[in-house]
């Protein structure tokens, strides 16, 4: 069974550019390394055209993914996100109550994900406790360190 991702306007723009890419200049990136090492003589015993071949082999199913991804994708229409509770693409402002740190993180499609940019995706474990969760409402969650317990302090798109 397929999953469906649901994504952000740009967030499956840029899934559709790099797929057109990976189609065109890292598709011949690679018929270019796979010709080069052919011209170098034996093939049976070339390392080179082996792992050249093998590359190919790994582009062609990061295609493949992508083209599955893109087929169960769907597009999220940001102005009917629900702000009362946590739901995937929610921006949402926490604070960890132990510490009083705030931070402020949008909930994304996996292939989305950028900690960087405050976008985590809504399988991390932060996301799944706060799934569902409205302002005010604490949320306990089991993370790598430990548990930790947040605050959620605002819902926004």
């Amino acid at each position: 069974m397929t999953e469906i991702a649901y994504f952000t306007k740009e967030g499956l723009e840029n899934l559709k550019q790099e797929l057109q890419y990976l189609k065109t200049e890292g598709r011949a990136k690679i018929a270019n390394a796979i010709a080069e090492a052919r011209d170098k003589g034996d093939l049976s015993e070339n390392a080179e055209y082996d792992a050249a071949k093998e590359a190919q082999a790994l582009h062609e199913t990061k295609i493949a993914k992508l083209e599955n991804t893109l087929a169960n994708a769907r597009l999220i229409d940001e102005s009917k996100i629900d702000t009362t509770k946590v739901l995937a693409l929610s921006i949402v402002k926490i604070k960890n109550v132990k510490n009083g740190a705030t931070m402020t993180y949008q909930l994304v499609a996996e292939n989305e994900a950028d900690l960087k940019s405050g976008k985590i995706s809504v399988k991390s474990p932060i996301a799944q406790g706060l799934l569902g969760k409205s302002v005010g409402d604490k949320a306990e969650i089991t993370v790598p360190a430990g548990k930790m317990e947040f605050e959620i302090l605002d819902i926004s798109r």
